[in-house]
């Protein structure tokens, strides 16, 4: 077993103790707190040999910011009626969702050891059957934000409290189901939906842009009826303003402008780091990067 999972600590209640925090305060754990997720990423993905290090690296801070200051859940309830829905439609990065949940309590963090594992309930796409905190199972790119559309308009039909997020890549914003859904969100004004983009602007292979050109992105989700913001992915005031914030009566695009690989300098901006799995010198020279290695 890893000796660096068995070190790690779960906090169950960092939204709470956050949201008391001021926001140098707030900003500051949050900081520590998206570390922790790379860190674990990356034993992860050098433990099991596979993986999507790069977009796993690019939305750690949104999901730092989300778990850490913004969602609704008890990771003792997982099923809590009231709790918030959080979507990862770029079910491809499971290894950042893993990490989150197993650092909030959800999940034994020894159990990170198992990634895609034979019979090893954390697959490499999740699954909401085999993993407390999943949501709904994603990886087939284009699901996931028609599923937290389905949520919100339950949500509103019910009259509940609770709201959904959901993040999404950038390339898959090339799948029209998510077009569909984009335009149902708006016409319905489901205040109640934050939609993330992870706006790395690489996917598997080459850039967005020269794939299938997804510019003016705003301007398009603007188009359907969705309040846009677009903030730096890796800002934590910009994030939690962004998550947190006063909602009008539209669903919400937050274009987060990220970096593939965020946090290691030979990963960042790199699209052969999509799916690419260090070598045992890049394991040490990216655990010295992220702080978790002498």
């Amino acid at each position: 077993m890893n000796s660096f999972y068995s070190s790690l600590k779960p906090c169950a209640n960092r939204v709470q103790s956050l949201r008391d925090s001021s926001a140098l305060e707030r900003e500051a754990q949050l900081r520590l707190f998206s570390r922790e997720i790379r860190q674990c990423v990356l034993q992860v993905i050098h433990g099991a040999g596979l993986g999507h290090v790069g977009g796993d690296f690019s939305v750690a801070d949104t999901l730092a910011t989300l778990f850490g200051s913004v969602l609704n859940y008890d990771p003792a309830n997982p099923h809590w009626a009231d709790r918030d829905r959080f979507i990862l439609s770029k079910g491809h990065c499971s290894a950042s969702l893993y990490s989150v949940l197993a650092l909030c309590g959800f999940i034994d963090p020894e159990q990170l050891d198992t990634f895609a594992k034979p019979l090893s309930a954390l697959n490499g796409h999740p699954n909401r059957q085999k993993v407390p905190g999943v949501e709904t199972n994603t990886g087939p790119l284009g699901h996931g934000l028609p599923v937290a559309a389905g949520c919100a308009m339950a949500a509103r039909i019910s009259g509940a409290a609770w709201r959904t997020f959901v993040v999404l890549g950038d390339g898959e914003l090339q799948e029209g189901s998510n077009w569909e859904a984009i335009m149902f969100a708006g016409h319905k004004g489901l205040s109640n939906l934050t939609a993330i983009v992870d706006r790395n602007r690489l996917q598997q292979g080459a850039r967005t842009e020269d794939t299938n050109r997804l510019e003016p992105l705003a301007d398009k989700w603007r188009a359907f009826g969705w309040e846009v913001l677009e903030i730096d992915g890796h800002e934590f005031n910009a994030l939690y303003d962004a998550l947190a914030g006063k909602r009008g009566d539209r669903p919400r695009c937050v274009i987060a402008n990220s970096l593939k690989g965020k946090g290691v300098s030979f990963m960042e901006d790199r699209v052969e780091w999509h799916h690419k799995v260090p070598s045992e010198e890049q394991f040490k020279l990216a655990e010295v990067e992220l702080g978790g290695a002498a």
